[in-house]
């Protein structure tokens, strides 16, 4: 029996900047885009082109010996190689024993040759622009269950690779350490620590060399790859500037005011503390309650998230 029911995540074609703009971009819904003209990377990044153009330039990347790469607990080991053997010894079929990809790289600033193979999709605003993002996996690499705080463009180049999403509205139920998920394995989740996780809707795809997927902005995503396989994230401001951390220069922090929040929201924990336990228990339900009548898109508290709320100690029976 399944885990999760799997939600395909709807695919389009022919794309182009109005069609996106007018029917996929204000759903706020993943969405695989195909027929996007991504230029010449297609045919020309082969494993000996990358080699030849990115040289023997010293790149950072992660190495780890399972194929789940999890960041929360570091179970893998930052190394130094020159590009085009790491190009390599990624590629290469067995990989029994380790699995590599590179740390994020600008594309443009540190492989300004293999840049100018790259269309950028004009599906936004020059100035919203922000970074494009090398990305280069072995087969079987796993990244870990994460969101964004820009919207993103996942254009795969070469190989294949599975994505898995989960909505921001079941941030509940992916147990959050700061921007990622404790949970390491979706597939095979320990419902003993996480049971709460089968409540998550699970979005799927599978990219093709081609496809573009639009992650908007909070959604949480998880990727493995089927193939050694080449991509970019595209990352663009669909918020206003100021709302971003001038001091950010990954674009992974929160948005200012959500942090500022965040920061107050711990402060009245704090003064909370001041009382004693049933008094605590008591007015963190009605701040729970206050946030989410306040927050929430659809204005209502949700009432399964509500009834995961431990029963009070200090409920007398009715």
């Amino acid at each position: 029996m399944e885990l999760q029911e799997k939600i395909p995540v709807p695919v389009f074609a022919a794309v182009d900047r109005e069609v996106f703009l007018r029917n996929i971009y204000p759903q706020r819904q993943p969405a695989v885009l195909r027929g996007v003209s991504l230029g010449p990377c297609l045919e020309k990044w082969t494993v000996d082109y990358l080699g030849e153009k990115g040289g023997d330039k010293e790149v950072k990347i992660h190495v780890s010996t399972v194929p789940q790469m999890d960041f929360l607990h570091k179970n893998f080991a930052y190394k130094t190689l020159p590009f085009n053997e790491f190009v390599r010894r990624a590629s290469e079929k067995k990989h029994s024993d380790f699995f590599l990809c590179e740390e994020p790289a600008e594309l443009s600033k540190q492989f300004p040759g293999l840049a100018e193979d790259f269309h950028t999709p004009d599906f936004f605003e020059p100035e919203q622009f922000f970074s494009s993002v090398f990305r280069i996996s072995s087969c079987g690499l796993q990244l870990w269950t994460h969101y964004d705080v820009m919207d993103n463009l996942l254009a795969q180049v070469t190989g294949t690779k599975r994505v898995v999403l989960y909505s921001p509205q079941d941030a509940l139920h992916l147990y959050l350490s700061g921007d990622k998920s404790e949970v390491l394995d979706i597939d095979a989740p320990d419902l003993k620590r996480f049971p709460k996780f089968v409540r998550a809707k699970r979005y799927e795809c599978v990219l093709e060399p081609g496809d573009l997927l639009f992650i908007p902005a909070l959604w949480f995503h998880n990727t493995l790859a089927l193939q050694f396989g080449v991509g970019v994230n595209i990352f663009w401001r669909h918020l206003p500037a100021d709302s971003y951390d001038k001091k950010d220069p990954y674009g992974n922090k929160d948005p200012v005011a959500a942090t500022r929040a965040l920061q107050a929201l711990e402060r009245a924990l704090h003064t909370l503390d001041e009382l004693p336990a049933e008094y605590r228990d008591f007015y963190g339900r009605r701040m729970i309650q206050r946030i989410q009548k306040r927050t929430y898109c659809d204005g209502k508290i949700d009432a399964e998230q509500n009834s995961t709320l431990p029963s009070s100690p200090f409920t007398k029976p009715g």
